[in-house]
């Protein structure tokens, strides 16, 4: 979690000067350092934040110095709230995205990167964005130059597996504990190193994401936030929807081939012509499919006819 309190120019020179200053700033940051595992980020708005443990400890030594203002001077908490820090686009994030969740074919795909903010400027000229604006051949080229650079995890579900948990998890569910095990896989790749923010792309509401994983272990959850539209606010869940989507294509080509039949992305009426085809052949659909969807049912109508 992160605490942020707005002070004035004199209290953020004190801060400045009780803490120092070292290594990179992120954009509009006048300084930052880490100090009993709070990491201080100070900025020319007067906004400072706080994050890491005790992070409310920490701000409070400073609010209570700041001079009253109303509200704004007091610490505010950010995270499941939806607020994101400060000059979070110049961070080093660790993000997570997934694809494949309204594809009646293929596999449900969340990957996690790590972008620090030494490498934004190497993402960014690869001209990274979100995998939905991308042509395959573009979105394939990205990925294969990312994954040789920047950590990251895939979770792939394929559809065999997916129909399994389907019988005690819903769709949600799946994307929940996808996303905590690839942002846990990635934290230990590049531990001891820990990521100034974590940017989860929201599929849900937050209280209901933490719901799903209450007894899980190994929950992933210091510093975290959400947002839709996530790829908009750091590219590093840019790039793990592109490694998602990448991922994605390379399992959907296989199972083509396993099928023997090319198999449409979507779900629309195109892909109820494959799914019957397939029954038809006498192929079982929950090896292909997320057998929930109510193609199934238009599939089965269609093979009978």
């Amino acid at each position: 979690m992160s605490v942020v309190i707005k002070v004035d120019p004199s209290t953020l020179k004190k801060i400045q000067q009780h803490y120092g200053s070292v290594g990179t700033l992120p954009p509009g940051a006048v300084f930052r350092n880490k100090t009993n595992g709070v990491t201080i980020t100070g900025y020319k708005s007067g906004k400072v934040m706080f994050q890491g443990q005790n992070e409310d400890r920490e701000a409070k030594r400073w609010s209570n110095t700041a001079p009253s203002t109303g509200a704004s001077s007091q610490p505010k908490l950010a995270g499941s709230n939806g607020n994101l820090p400060v000059g979070l686009a110049g961070m080093s994030v660790l993000g997570s995205d997934e694809v494949g969740t309204g594809s009646y074919f293929g596999p449900l795909t969340a990957a996690a990167t790590y972008v620090s903010a030494e490498n934004i400027a190497q993402v960014k000229a690869l001209g990274i964005a979100d995998s939905k604006t991308l042509t395959d051949k573009a979105m394939q080229t990205m990925a294969e130059s990312l994954i040789t650079f920047i950590p990251y995890h895939v979770v792939n579900i394929l559809p065999k597996k997916y129909n399994e948990l389907n019988q005690r998890l819903n769709a949600n569910e799946m994307k929940a504990f996808a996303h905590n095990l690839a942002l846990g896989k990635v934290l230990e790749k590049i531990r001891p190193v820990q990521p100034d923010a974590i940017l989860i792309d929201q599929f849900t509401q937050p209280n209901t994401y933490w719901k799903y994983l209450r007894n899980v272990d190994g929950v992933v959850k210091q510093n975290v936030y959400f947002t839709t539209k996530g790829e908009q606010y750091h590219l590093a869940v840019a790039a793990a929807s592109v490694i998602a989507r990448y991922v994605e294509l390379q399992t959907m080509a296989t199972l083509s081939d396993q099928a023997g039949i090319n198999l449409p992305v979507g779900a629309g009426s195109a892909v109820d012509k494959v799914a019957a085809q397939l029954l038809k052949n006498g192929q079982d659909l929950h090896d292909y499919t997320k057998y929930h969807f109510a193609n199934t049912d238009k599939a089965i109508a269609l093979a009978r006819r």
